[in-house]
């Protein structure tokens, strides 16, 4: 039986260590020079900052998680720095382009652990330099301990928000201006769900009690030059003097190699997203392909570890008490899940009310008022009409802000104008 994991990051590396324990040893695919995905993200060599630091309280669980994608990467057929950016589920062929350039794959059972990246909203001047993500400036954080700028400012809602503010803090470089879009009576109504995992909610209050956060605030653009950050609150619009903005409104699950795989999909009200359909094992309705982590919805680092075991267990055919001990993890994590969704919810009508020339899609320079003029009856079509989401990312980024546009100069529901489908390759590829 051949057998391939996608990602190395939490619910790779216990998927991987399941099959591994198991008597298997799969092929192991991660775009990225090494393991750990973005959460446990590894520093590179020499790089002086400890683990406390880098991870806070989850250090202990990214050394845990380090130290069995070490002890994994010689049992198994151990290909990092390698981007799937085809899968033919006729043949079951996966198509990769590494450093020693492209080759394909096969497989009998695929377990795809793909991750999630930035959700964002388009703001005027969001494409200027000095403006990210929040994961980004994460990411430049952990591997490079920089701060961005002198005077930053991060926008958006939900616990990376807060993570980065904090961590930001914690080096010494406090950010000038953090804006959670969710008001504060939204987040108070979810408290009850919050507190089935007492750990994590203590743990997002601490993080509030020593920082200075703008609830029920959302940036509306950013001066040229980066230079400054105007936003509303209930109190009307002020204007923050920055050299840097970060931006997120929670993740996105990196859906493209399911839809490839011919996974059906199924729209989710909570998130406001089109999701892969699959059972809390993991299973799909295609016959061999498995989805685990925040690559199928959204759950957290604690829920991908959980997700990665158990769809491993499935393709070992272990039904005994591990998988019944796995199963009632999942469904607690997922209540969890669910409270914090509606804690910190994606602001849909910012999205949908966006100036008319609001670069949406960046790639292909569309406007928010180019989208609205298309009159498109979906997503699309009005990809077809005008390009939007044809870009490099391939509606990655613009896809979900740009299905609110739609969907509000219709008049209809979300979930009515659909979702852009999945295209290879899923990441650009040299052509040489």
């Amino acid at each position: 039986m051949s057998v391939v994991v996608v990602g190395a990051g939490p619910a790779g590396v216990r998927a991987v260590e399941r099959l591994v324990n198991g008597g298997q040893r799969p092929a192991w695919i991660d775009e990225a020079p090494d393991g750990g995905g973005r959460v446990f993200q590894k520093p590179p060599p020499g790089f002086a900052r400890r683990g406390a630091a880098l991870y806070g309280e989850d250090a202990g669980r990214a050394h845990s998680l380090h130290a069995a994608l070490e002890a994994l990467k010689p049992r198994t057929d151990w290909r990092p720095g390698t981007l799937v950016w085809n899968l033919r589920p006729g043949p079951r062929l996966l198509d990769l382009q590494g450093d020693a350039g492209h080759s394909t794959l096969a497989y009998d059972q695929l377990i795809l652990c793909t991750g999630a990246m930035d959700r964002v909203v388009p703001i005027p001047g969001w494409t200027q330099p000095g403006v990210t993500s929040l994961g980004a400036a994460q990411i430049a954080l952990k591997t490079q301990g920089l701060a961005m700028g002198r005077r930053v400012a991060l926008c958006g809602t939900g616990p990376l928000l807060l993570l980065l503010a904090w961590q930001l803090t914690k080096a010494g470089a406090a950010p000038a201006l953090v804006l959670d879009s969710t008001p504060w009576a939204t987040t108070l109504r979810a408290a009850p769900g919050l507190a089935r995992n007492p750990l994590m909610a203590l743990r997002g209050l601490g993080w509030l009690a020593r920082l200075t956060v703008r609830t029920g605030a959302v940036p509306l653009r950013i001066e040229p030059g980066c230079t400054g950050l105007v936003w509303r609150d209930g109190r009307g619009e002020h204007r923050t003097e920055v050299d840097a903005v970060a931006l997120g409104w929670g993740l996105k699950p990196e859906t493209q190699l399911a839809d490839l795989a011919g996974v059906p999909f199924a729209f989710d009200p909570l998130q406001r997203l089109w999701l892969p359909e699959r059972d809390a094992a993991g299973r799909t309705a295609v016959p061999g392909v498995f989805l685990a982590g925040d690559g199928a919805s959204v759950g957290g680092s604690v829920m991908a570890e959980l997700g990665g075991a158990r769809a491993a267990l499935v393709v070992l055919g272990d039904t005994g008490a591990e998988a019944a001990r796995l199963d009632r993890a999942i469904a607690r994590e997922a209540r969890f899940r669910t409270a914090l969704e509606r804690a910190y919810p994606y602001p849909h009508a910012l999205a949908a009310a966006m100036p008319d020339d609001t670069l949406l899609c960046r790639c292909e320079a569309i406007t928010a008022a180019d989208l609205r003029a298309s009159v498109a009856p979906d997503i699309n079509r009005g990809k077809a009409l005008t390009r939007v989401g044809m870009g490099r990312c391939q509606g990655r980024l613009c896809g979900p802000p740009a299905a609110e546009v739609l969907a509000a100069a219709l008049g209809c529901d979300i979930a009515e104008v659909g979702r852009l489908r999945g295209q290879m390759p899923v990441k650009p590829v040299p052509m040489a």
